[in-house]
Order: C-alpha cells, then structure tokens, then sequence
C-alpha cells in the first residue's frame, strides 16, 4: 500500500471516528512521531554525524585552552587532545610535578608546536588571592576553550548526617565555587571576541539523586541547571556552554581501574567528548538544554533511563549500590589495618 492509499484510509478512519476518539488517535500518532524523531536524532548524534569543528573556538589560531584539574584523569586528557589539536594550554591544578608531566607529554605529541602554561592552585582553599592571580592571567590570553573538569567528590558513599562537614565544604568549593569564578573570569574575553566553548564536566549523580552522595549529587544537577542557564544567556555571542553528562570512567575518583563497554579509558571519553561539541547524544530524548551525553555507551544508558522512565526506582538502586560499595569500602579499610 502506497503513502497516499496509507492517508486516505487515515483520513476515512478519523472520519468515521467521533471526535474525541479522533483527537486520541491524532495525539498518539503524533506522539509516535516524536519519540521516533528524538530516537533517530539519538542514533544520529552518537553513531553518525560529527559535532562542531574546533577551529571555531581559535584550534591553531594561537587560542589557549584552560583546563581545571588538568594533572590527572579526564582533565589530563583534555588537556593532551585539546593541544595536539592545536591549542594553547593553561593547565591548572594543585600537583606541580603532575602538572610538569602533564606540559612534557603535549610538547611531545606536539612537537613543541604549542605553548603550555601552569598555574597552581588548591581549590578548596578559596584564596581570593591565588583566584584573582589566576584571573589576572586570563585575562592576557586568547582563550578560545575552558574545561571546568575540576571536581571532588565523597571519600566513600556516606550518609549526609554523618558526612564530615570539611568534606562537604571542600566539594562545594571545588565543584561550584570554582567553576564559578574560572568562567566569570574567563566569559568577558570571550564575549568580547564573540567565541567560545565551556565545557563543565556534570555526572549522572546529577541526573539521578544519589542518596549517599547527597553533596556531590547535588553540586552536579547545580552544573546542570548552571550550564543551561549560561548557555542562553551567551548563544548570541558565538559562544557554546556545554554540561557533560558522564556516567563511570576510569579515574581515581571513580576508584575504577579498568574499562569495559560501559567504562571508557578518559583517553576514549575526551575524544568522544570533543567529537560531539553542539550536539546532546544520549540527551536529546529529553531535550535537556546544552547537556551533551557523549560516549556512545553513556548515551544509549541515558536513552533508556528515560524510555523507561521510574526515576524513583533509580534512585533506590543507587542506594542499593552505594550501601554494598561502602560496607566493601570499610571492609578494605579493616584489612588494612590489620596489616598495620
């Protein structure tokens, strides 16, 4: 059957329908319509299409790329790729050998082609001095890229109330006040030059409420809302901001060691990550503003999270899950201390 005999027994069947039966059938139809466009985008953006060019954003014009947490990790990687793709690279953390390491690994992927800078800072100090140092700094480059990468999260899942409160002070601090004040600092350049990426690095502890990490959990869905805030105000300004959504990776912070399909390398996530820039992957089912879900395992876990819908029953297997890695955690904890 053709597509127009398809429409005209459409039509004979919404007209012998009463109205309200009519209007049903119409609103399911289109409601059909849209969750297969949304799926087809899905599919598209992860497996298919690539996501804007990075020579927008100044990639071997002589434009720096700032990246936070930048000694280890998925910071480390960015840091790399981002200057073997033809950026300047300001490298800011704490760990100055780390950071040196860091500088030597770019100069020679890049063969000296590019120019590194360092600048250490301890984040959960809230030194306004070392900040508005830092800021001056920024202020004398090109920057065309920012990566707030930088975050702590809890030692092990822990109940709230009896969560350290330096603990929670210093994930506060790290992971909203600091990308706070590196953007304020950095966004002026980039309105002023009318370009720009920002990319803040969020966690699916801030899509679903994760009991036992109520801290974390929360400064994550603050990046989301933070992200999508920014992203609006900035668009008119050539400038793109970007929350990404990150399920697990191997890092220290993860306390993962070894990748699967669900797990990538930092080295495989950053590249899907800045392969994917403008696009929403595994978020673009539920339109969630300037949130980019980007390796193609996190993308469709995203995907389904949201077909399936139950976010209640999420959350209750998170506790699940964080009540057996902190009863594993103490075990550990036990063992070594027997060896003491």
């Amino acid at each position: 059957m053709d597509a127009a005999a398809l429409r005209i027994r459409f039509l004979d069947q919404v007209n012998n329908c009463p109205w309200p039966y009519a209007l049903l059938l119409s609103l399911g139809v289109l409601t059909f319509a849209r969750f297969t466009f949304k799926t087809l985008v899905v599919f598209l953006q992860t497996f298919i299409l690539s996501g804007t060019n990075l020579k927008k954003f100044g990639a071997k014009k002589g434009a720096w790329a700032v990246v936070t947490g930048a000694s280890d990790g998925i910071g480390r990687e960015f840091a790399i790729q981002l200057g073997s793709a033809g950026f300047n690279v300001l490298l800011v953390a704490r760990n100055s050998k780390m950071l040196n390491d860091v500088a030597v690994e770019i100069a020679t992927r890049t063969k000296s082609a590019v120019e590194t800078k360092i600048y250490l800072i301890d984040f959960t100090q809230n030194d306004d001095l070392k900040y508005n140092d830092l800021k001056a700094l920024l202020q004398t480059l090109d920057i065309g890229v920012l990566v707030n990468n930088v975050g702590k999260s809890h030692t092990m899942p822990t109940y709230f109330a009896e969560t350290m409160e330096q603990e929670n002070a210093d994930i506060v601090a790290i992971n909203v006040n600091a990308t706070i004040r590196i953007t304020h600092a950095v966004l002026p350049g980039m309105v002023q030059r009318k370009r720009g990426l920002i990319l803040n690095l969020g966690s699916f502890a801030g899509l679903v409420p994760s009991p036992m990490l109520a801290t974390y959990s929360g400064t994550k869905a603050f990046l989301a809302t933070f992200t999508s805030a920014l992203a609006d105000e900035v668009r008119s300004h050539g400038i793109v901001v970007q929350h990404l959504n990150t399920y697990f990776v191997v890092s220290k912070m993860s306390n993962i060691r070894r990748t699967s399909a669900l797990i990538p390398s930092p080295a495989s996530y950053v590249r899907a990550c800045l392969s994917k820039i403008g696009f929403s992957c595994g978020a673009a089912l539920t339109g969630r503003p300037d949130t980019l879900t980007a390796f193609w395992s996190h993308a469709l876990v995203d995907y389904a999270m949201h077909v399936v819908g139950l976010k209640t029953q999420f959350i209750v297997y998170t506790h699940s899950l964080h009540k057996d890695i902190r009863r594993r955690a103490l075990r550990k904890l036990e063992r070594e201390a027997k060896k003491e």
